[in-house]
């Protein structure tokens, strides 16, 4: 099995709380696995073809003022899948923590792939869509849902009613990690001995989940405050999440759009 980290939608410009990092574009951070039996795994699909080409018709206007996304063709996932000799139909499975235009847009690039997320997270997008959060453009093709319930699954890690994704090995697991969304969750791969936890939005800047003195980014925190739909849930959340990201030795603990910290896994391979 092989993890390749993606970012599939450079957004706004930000810079660091302390002195050394230069500014950064914010990323979408994705996963993408190859695995030896049931082709690629997409965790997280970022911005998408149909979002760069037209975004106007496909993404919200106060959102895309906002975020700022630079819209290249070259950063969607379906490109980058291309560019390591792939096809769209070699993805077959896509899991999302949640439905948020920026981590939804890349589906219909993959019309054949399984895309695995929490029920409560449909449910809540197909209620509340067309909104700022959830655009209906994303899931006009008809995926193919496989969804999770609440409560259903296992202890992990500190966490409940964690479930092994359908259709995959072991090494693939659904997180409940509610606050951000309605059916927040993370995902967890298992690589080279360790795991990979994708938190999605559950925190939006490394120093958030640090042992020492951590603290939020404050542009980043005007986005995390608004979107919030459980503020004690999403601050429990991450206090878990720092407790396990303290054990490197089993885990590591990334989220969605943290520039920093993309660019250091990214450039070790993982």
């Amino acid at each position: 099995m092989k993890v390749h980290h993606l970012n599939c939608g450079s957004m706004l410009k930000i810079e660091p709380t302390y002195d050394g990092p230069p500014p950064l574009h914010a990323v979408c951070h994705c996963l993408l696995v190859e695995t030896d039996t049931e082709g690629l795994v997409l965790v997280e699909s970022g911005l998408g073809r149909d979002d760069v080409r037209s975004p106007l018709a496909s993404l919200d206007p106060d959102w895309t003022e906002f975020a700022a996304p630079e819209l290249d063709f070259a950063e969607t996932a379906l490109s980058q899948v291309e560019r390591l000799g792939y096809a769209a139909s070699d993805v077959r499975h896509i899991a999302l923590t949640h439905l948020d235009v920026d981590h939804s847009g890349g589906l219909p690039d993959f019309p054949e792939a399984r895309v695995h997320l929490m029920a409560a997270e449909l449910t809540a997008a197909l209620t509340e869509a067309p909104s700022r959060r959830y655009r209906p453009a994303h899931w006009a093709h008809g995926p193919r849902w496989e969804t999770y319930e609440e409560g259903v699954g296992e202890d992990w890690a500190g966490f409940s009613g964690v479930r092994q994704l359908t259709g995959l090995g072991e090494e693939f697991l659904i997180v409940p990690l509610g606050g951000h969304s309605a059916g927040h969750a993370a995902v967890a791969v298992r690589d080279r001995g360790r795991w990979l936890v994708h938190a999605g939005d559950a925190y939006f800047y490394h120093r958030e989940i640090a042992a020492e003195a951590p603290h939020s980014h404050p542009l980043m925190d005007i986005i995390q405050l608004d979107a919030q739909v459980d503020a004690e849930l999403r601050v429990a959340n991450q206090g878990r999440l720092r407790e396990i990201a303290t054990r490197t030795a089993e885990f590591t603990v990334l989220n969605a759009h943290d520039p920093w910290d993309y660019l250091r896994l990214a450039g070790a391979g993982g």
